[in-house]
């Protein structure tokens, strides 16, 4: 396999968001959906806090920051979501925030656990950024759901990631897309991406940061998984062997369902200290938000090791270059 492209550059004052920039208790902090809304970056981060040492924590929340140039960041006082605010005994976490605008209007995916299974949920963000209002939550098995920035055919799409783990008895997730003629009722899903099909993935596949739009078609970021046993320790566990990467594809404009290009090797791999050393899990890159500048600039939001939050940088061009090269 190909090591990592060179077309991403890691911003050298990485991580762009810790613990220690949070003014509420928090351990980690990661997995954000980033997007540009009304002139300024909104960040929603997962904060998982109350760490006993170990392997547990007390809860998890969601924050939010703000940013006038999408690199130094400013959190809130206060959390922006926590668990008792949902006041369901069903639901026991809430993470992994996906931000999209559309038309003008900002709505999140969102993950949950629950007493029956992991679900995906979608809500939109009041004009002030206070609150957000539920719109649709899935049944189990399925997350890592994100929204395109408009309706394609009329329709509003979604990517996602169900978990059939009765299929196979192991991992072997794949991404999927879902239409919706109003974010509440999904359908006509379609199997976008296998596993099979990611020469650098041998365990699972999913949906990362959402989608942007380029003349030659949608452009997103997937993560993918590898599996090696001679990783051995790399975070709290006795044995972590898993690695994150990010791979990039390119997806048809009028039929999001079809692949059009894919870089064949992986777009990040976690090779700087704060990806690969020190983390809660090392060997974690996991996209979430992905802005393209007006100048062509695209910033890619990551979590690293599942404890902080980054960022790098490329060009709408250099990234079409790569899911377009030859097969």
């Amino acid at each position: 396999m190909k090591d990592a492209s060179n077309v991403v550059r890691r911003y050298e004052n990485n991580p762009i968001l810790t613990p220690a920039d949070v003014p509420y208790p928090a351990n980690l902090v990661f997995n954000a959906g980033v997007a540009k809304y009304k002139g300024r970056y909104v960040m929603v981060f997962r904060n998982d806090y109350g760490y006993d040492g170990v392997r547990y924590f007390g809860g998890t929340n969601l924050g939010i920051a703000f940013s006038e140039d999408g690199l130094k960041w400013t959190v809130e006082q206060e959390p922006f979501i926590r668990l008792e605010q949902v006041k369901s005994e069903e639901i026991g976490r809430i993470y992994d925030p996906r931000l999209t605008v559309i038309d003008d209007e900002l709505f999140m995916c969102f993950a949950v656990d629950t007493k029956h299974g992991v679900r995906g949920g979608i809500g939109k963000i009041s004009e002030d950024l206070k609150s957000m209002e539920v719109i649709s939550i899935c049944v189990p098995e399925n997350r890592n759901m994100v929204l395109f920035p408009e309706k394609v055919n009329g329709m509003y799409i979604r990517l996602e990631r169900p978990m059939p783990v009765y299929s196979f008895g192991r991992d072997k997730f794949d991404i999927w897309m879902s239409k919706s003629p109003d974010l509440k009722f999904w359908g006509e899903s379609e199997l976008v991406l296998g596993v099979e099909h990611v020469p650098f993935a041998d365990n699972k596949i999913g949906p990362a940061a959402p989608p942007i739009k380029t003349e030659k078609g949608w452009l997103t970021t997937f993560h993918a998984v590898d599996v090696d046993p001679t990783r051995g320790k790399n975070g709290w566990e006795p044995r972590w062997t898993k690695r994150y990467t990010a791979g990039i594809m390119l997806l048809d404009l009028n039929d999001p369902s079809k692949v059009v290009g894919m870089c064949k090797y992986p777009l990040l791999l976690p090779d700087a200290p704060y990806e690969a050393e020190g983390g809660f899990r090392n060997n974690v890159i996991f996209p979430g938000g992905m802005v393209l500048e007006d100048n062509g600039e695209v910033k890619i939001y990551y979590g690293a090791a599942d404890t902080v939050e980054c960022v790098a940088t490329s060009t709408v061009d250099e990234l079409l270059a790569l899911c377009t090269e030859p097969r």
